[in-house]
């Protein structure tokens, strides 16, 4: 599965946008989409991604109900 997919899937798990998450994470949606799109993202600010979604990355997003994405 691409990371694009995980993303998109942990999101929808979440319930929040893309753009409520941009915002979470102090960035503008139009931003955080450019990122996306490049898949550039550091350890550290997938963590904090995770983190804003609710769940932690281990190369993947964990939930506290045990569902992985």
């Amino acid at each position: 599965m691409t990371f694009g997919k995980k993303f998109s899937l942990a999101l929808a798990y979440a319930g929040i946008s893309q753009a409520e998450l941009a915002r979470r994470l102090g960035s503008s949606p139009q931003t955080f989409g450019y990122r996306l799109k490049t898949g550039k993202f550091t350890h550290e600010e997938l963590e904090f991604i995770a983190e804003a979604l609710g769940g932690t990355y281990r190369y993947e997003f964990d939930f506290p109900d045990g569902t992985s994405i």
